[in-house]
């Protein structure tokens, strides 16, 4: 079986706190995702960091449609990882 991550990458700290919220209300989560801030490979300016809220889906059953549009909403995209 493969595992999948959902990577939603997002601008800035409220907006990564806002989808994490909003997924934890409309896809029912045991609890919020925390938000994570990573930079941008090979930039030191800590403005260019983005912020990700990461989703483990090991049965494959979250709605990629819901997640691409919370992220887009929001200036932002989701990357996906299959482990």
């Amino acid at each position: 079986m493969t595992h999948l991550r959902h990577v939603l990458v997002l601008p800035d700290r409220d907006a990564a706190a806002d989808v994490a919220a909003k997924l934890t209300d409309r896809l029912d989560l045991p609890e919020e995702p925390r938000p994570v801030r990573e930079a941008l490979a090979g930039d030191d300016d800590a403005e260019d960091a983005q912020w990700l809220v990461v989703l483990d889906d090991p049965e494959g059953s979250l709605d990629t449609a819901l997640l691409a549009a919370l992220a887009e909403e929001h200036e932002g995209w989701v990357e996906w990882d299959e482990g």
